[in-house]
């Protein structure tokens, strides 16, 4: 798999980020190109928690909770992506206190399809355009929870 990775330093205690992180079925009030989110799965937000994300280009995905801890972060795995050229796919997402801020840390780790040809794709444009989304993701976060403190 390759492993891909990101990280801000927010200016909000780690229980302000975990707020809005927590909110599983709620990604699209701090992710951009998430437009709309279905919950597939009903009760609390955990592990086996399932959504459907919808985006402003008009594909989704499913993503699944696969790790669950209140107030450091969460593991998802990736389903349905016709859109994007993966086989496989999960996301982390923690949260590291920093004083009176929070460090949180995204990180992506995805197996392309198409061989040797994918893996180079993979190296370069998949992290390019994962770079961009991640970015946005995590500047929508610190701009919902407060202000940034270092890039």
């Amino acid at each position: 798999m390759i492993h891909f990775e990101r990280s801000l330093t927010i200016d909000a205690t780690p229980e302000t980020i975990w707020g809005i992180l927590g909110r599983f079925m709620h990604i699209d009030s701090f992710a951009p190109e998430i437009t709309s989110v279905d919950a597939l799965t009903q009760g609390p937000d955990g592990i086996g928690s399932r959504r459907r994300n919808h985006f402003k280009n008009g594909t989704s995905l499913v993503e699944e909770a696969t790790a669950w801890e209140p107030g450091v972060g969460y593991t998802v795995a990736l389903f349905d992506m016709a859109a994007m050229p993966l086989r496989a796919a999960t996301s982390t997402i923690r949260i590291t206190p920093q004083g009176t801020a929070s460090r949180v840390i995204w990180t992506f780790d995805y197996r392309v399809k198409y061989g040797p040809l994918g893996w180079l794709l993979g190296q370069t444009l998949m992290k390019l355009m994962m770079g961009k989304v991640i970015d946005a993701n995590l500047y929508g976060l610190a701009e919902q929870a407060g202000s940034i403190k270092a890039a």
